[in-house]
């Protein structure tokens, strides 16, 4: 299938597919008669695992390291679940930071609608007013 296609099947953008090419992440795809770049299956499969990687917070070197011990039929599999173990670790940092910021919007939202203005640790002290002319 062209890079067109590919995309669309993958959720990744042609330009981004190109350059993950470039960057050797994903094998070089095989070539038309006509040189048109010609994904196979495996190429899409590989590409929606890079989408969801990246969504999930992986840099391209670990999508690279996660890539190289997939492909490999002799992969240790203790490497992949210290890395992935890792990975939790640092989303479930993440999503108490978020749940933390959440609740101070919801907070900061509550007092909003009571009309007064807030102070917030996350804002600060509101700014003061101008004197009235």
């Amino acid at each position: 299938m062209n890079i067109g296609r590919a995309a669309a099947a993958s959720g990744v953008t042609a330009k981004l597919i190109r350059y993950y090419e470039e960057i050797g992440l994903v094998r070089p795809a095989g070539r038309t008669p006509a040189n048109y770049r010609d994904f196979d299956e495996r190429s899409i499969h590989e590409l929606r695992f890079i989408r969801v990687a990246r969504s999930l917070g992986f840099s391209v070197p670990e999508i690279a390291e996660l890539l190289s011990l997939w492909r490999d039929p002799s992969r240790d599999a203790e490497a992949v679940r210290t890395m992935a173990d890792a990975r939790v670790q640092q989303l479930e940092e993440r999503a108490a930071g978020m749940t933390q910021m959440a609740e101070a919007l919801r907070a900061l939202a509550a007092s909003c609608a009571q009309g007064e203005r807030p102070q917030h640790p996350v804002l600060g002290p509101s700014p003061p007013r101008p004197p009235a002319t």
